[in-house]
């Protein structure tokens, strides 16, 4: 007899892909969706049911269909995808509570899966060249989804101390990219010129979209307990980034970044939180030694890889005047209210 598991956040396009990825592996019996608006297209073999975590229905959800595997995947990472940060939060925080009171109550549950993300680590100057599984963030996130992600793995551990009998897996999945995931990062690359701080060249560390879709597959079928950081190999620079993508750049100066982060979220050209552009500032790099040895996972693409489809995915196109001056005009915005 297959697994039976439930998968939070099938509205969004890595939470219905993984769905229908699962209902397709032998391992696995059924697979219930949740979201609280229907998926787009065909979900295939999943069966879908229309249902807000933050609600205490779900226990209902989870008790009836006698799930044994809830794989956790509705950690929102920008708030406009989730109608605004207070929003965002609630989803995150309040979402995760009630889910995890579910799970606490229900007895055929045997295996809880949460994706979660690198940036419970920050992004900072007093960071180590890799951060193993078991450090803490030099400085600790304030605010936005990094502060999020600290809260619900907090919340995650308590449930693991008081079901012991219940494996329970946390991901920190890396920057995903790919020819088919829209993200801060992504958009970043999408701008026709790439503002960049002076005096900085971040570290980044991606994760291909494909790998965290078999991460998680892994996982859900027959990983172990534990957190693990799940990264393809090798780090990139973001000027060798940009070359890579031959586009401009203008360097700023970091008083700026702030400035510019906003003027960019108001124009909805990118949704950049100020974490994001700490993380464009100092960048940062995460052990995988774990993944490997422990988890059993080995991604199929490095960083260098994962990034080179998606620059594919963003071909050369023409650069338009007008979104050139656009940039140039919130860059100018933004010098100026620094200044000010």
């Amino acid at each position: 007899m297959g697994r039976i598991v439930l998968v939070t956040g099938v509205s969004g396009d890595l939470g219905g892909r993984f769905a229908r990825l699962l209902s397709a592996d032998p391992a696995v019996e059924r697979v219930i969706g949740v979201d609280v608006v229907p998926p787009r297209g065909d979900m295939g073999d999943v069966r879908f049911v229309r249902a807000d975590i933050r609600n205490p229905v779900i226990a209902k959800v989870i008790a009836g269909e006698d799930v044994d595997t809830v794989v956790h995947m509705s950690v929102i990472a920008t708030p406009g995808t989730a109608g605004g940060r207070s929003t965002m939060k609630e989803l995150n925080v309040i979402g995760t509570m009630q889910l995890l009171a579910a799970c606490q109550k229900a007895s055929s549950l045997k295996r809880l899966v949460v994706r979660s993300s690198t940036a419970v680590y920050g992004s900072s100057s007093r960071d180590p060249a890799m951060f193993t599984e078991d450090m803490a963030p030099k400085r600790m996130p304030r605010s936005g989804f990094a502060k999020d992600v600290v809260e619900v793995e907090g919340y995650v551990r308590g449930f693991a101390r008081r079901r012991p009998d219940i494996e329970v897996t946390m991901l920190r999945a890396a920057n995903t990219i790919g020819p088919r995931v829209s993200s801060p990062m992504s958009q970043y690359f999408r701008l026709p010129v790439v503002p960049t701080i002076l005096g900085f060249d971040a570290r980044l560390q991606f994760l291909h979209e494909d790998d965290l879709l078999q991460a998680l597959r892994h996982t859900a079928t027959g990983g172990v307990h534990g957190t693990f950081n799940v990264a393809g190999e090798g780090i990139l620079m973001l000027s060798q980034a940009l070359r890579r993508l031959g586009k401009p750049s203008i360097p700023l100066p970091s008083f700026a970044a702030s400035q510019v982060g906003s003027f960019v979220r108001q124009s909805r050209v990118a949704d950049f939180s100020p974490e994001q552009m700490a993380y464009l500032t100092y960048g940062r790099g995460v052990d995988t030694t774990r993944m490997r040895e422990v988890l059993g996972f080995e991604p199929e693409h490095t960083t260098a890889s994962a990034f080179e489809d998606l620059r594919r995915a963003l071909g050369p196109g023409p650069i338009s005047a007008d979104r050139v001056a656009a940039v140039e005009d919130m860059v100018t915005q933004a010098l100026g209210a620094g200044r000010g």
